[in-house]
């Protein structure tokens, strides 16, 4: 029988207790050298990132990882336990930034890339030695890990270790130039990580619109000269279009739409979704229904002419192609395609012939070939200091 514990009972005394114990004995020293010749499981910390003190969840990360740890010791096996800290990224150079009051890119390029460089170091070590940080955490939590070796990716060495590595992916032919639809910062102009863009996460209202590119030829021969019915939330990536996409098995119609406008009554004819025609107003006949299927190969007058597309070396540019990601759920059944601006439109510009344009700077502005819209930003940007107006409404 255990005898009761008293009615005031310190847990925390306790827990001291057994981590000067742990420490007295090297207890975790013993716990590998137990297992020295035994099946190897190998651990290495997916590697906290060093831009402050440890939070909340640090902890419950942490709790998880050395359970693992020490079920597997218990089943038999060896469990070195590599420590790592992630000295990259932005959240260390925004915490940076931040200290030296620095409100746009352009301060640290005026301040110095090395020297900045060298105060992002010096943040990061400050951070992992802190006192009541990461390891007094650490060492307060239990968590048994090798500190003393833990790798730091800022170091030469580590970054050497990188190289090896890929230079091994390279020489077996696994690595290969390409590009990637990633998030982009305009006003710092990098790329973001999922994490890092979750960071800033908020809803906003964009602009959106219905663009009715004119059908210039087409299998089905009585469309030509018709308009295709066409939805985007993102107004500036219709500079880059490149072609349309629709679903092969999804109902479409051509209709004939008369609906009032200031001027008067108009009458246009349109290709959109059967199940979409609610989003039209006025009166509606439909002229015909058919297949997405029926509508490939149809091919429309480009929408902004600053870029110029190749025809000869891209015959499937501005036509419509077959999608198995367009749905009826909302806009018009009928999808704009660029490239540069979204997974499924690169994966299309793989699968098809159609060009890949970016008309885009890293700063979120438009290139100078793109007429009367060069130079500008493609939507409101706001700045510490400023708010920069977007071209959206105009090219809407």
């Amino acid at each position: 029988m255990f005898e009761p514990l008293p009615e005031r009972f310190n847990y925390s005394e306790l827990e001291h207790k057994i981590l000067d114990f742990w420490e007295k004995n090297k207890i975790f020293e013993k716990s590998l050298e137990q297992r020295e010749n035994c099946p190897y499981f190998s651990f290495y910390e997916g590697p906290p990132t060093v831009n402050g003190k440890p939070g909340l969840h640090h902890l419950m990360a942490r709790t998880i990882k050395d359970t693992v740890c020490r079920y597997k010791t218990m089943q038999g096996y060896y469990v070195r336990r590599q420590a790592g800290w992630d000295t990259h990224g932005l959240p260390v150079e925004l915490a940076v930034e931040q200290m030296l009051g620095f409100k746009v890119k352009s301060d640290i390029e005026k301040y110095g890339i090395d020297r900045f460089n060298q105060k992002c170091k010096e943040f990061v070590y400050y951070n992992i030695e802190m006192n009541q940080g990461w390891r007094d955490l650490t060492r307060r939590m239990g968590y048994w890990l090798d500190l003393d070796k833990a790798y730091i990716t800022c170091t030469n060495e580590y970054i050497e270790s990188v190289w090896w590595a890929l230079k091994k992916f390279f020489d077996k032919g696994l690595i290969y130039k390409g590009f990637k639809v990633v998030p982009q910062s305009p006003t710092i102009e990098t790329p973001l990580s999922s994490h890092e863009l979750s960071l800033g996460y908020k809803e906003v209202r964009d602009p959106n619109l219905f663009i009715i590119p004119k059908i210039v030829d087409s299998p089905m021969k009585e469309l030509i000269g018709s308009n295709l019915l066409v939805w985007t939330t993102t107004p500036w990536t219709l500079l880059a279009n490149v072609a349309m996409a629709v679903g092969e098995d999804i109902d479409y119609v051509w209709v004939e739409n008369i609906r009032k406008t200031k001027e008067g009554e108009e009458t246009i004819r349109l290709v959109l979704a059967h199940s979409r025609l609610s989003v039209l107003d006025g009166e509606v006949k439909i002229l015909k229904k058919f297949k997405g299927k029926e509508l490939i190969g149809t091919e429309y007058e480009q929408i902004f002419t600053y870029a110029k597309i190749d025809k000869a070396n891209y015959p499937d540019a501005l036509k419509v192609l077959p999608g198995d990601f367009v749905s009826t759920e909302e806009g018009s059944g009928i999808v704009h395609i660029a490239p540069a601006f979204g997974e499924d439109d690169y994966e299309m510009s793989k699968k098809f012939k159609i060009p890949f344009l970016q008309p885009v700077t890293p700063n979120g502005h438009f290139t100078e070939d793109m007429g009367e819209f060069a130079g500008r930003a493609i939507k409101d940007f706001v700045y510490p200091d400023h708010k920069e107006e977007g071209a959206d409404r105009d090219i809407i």
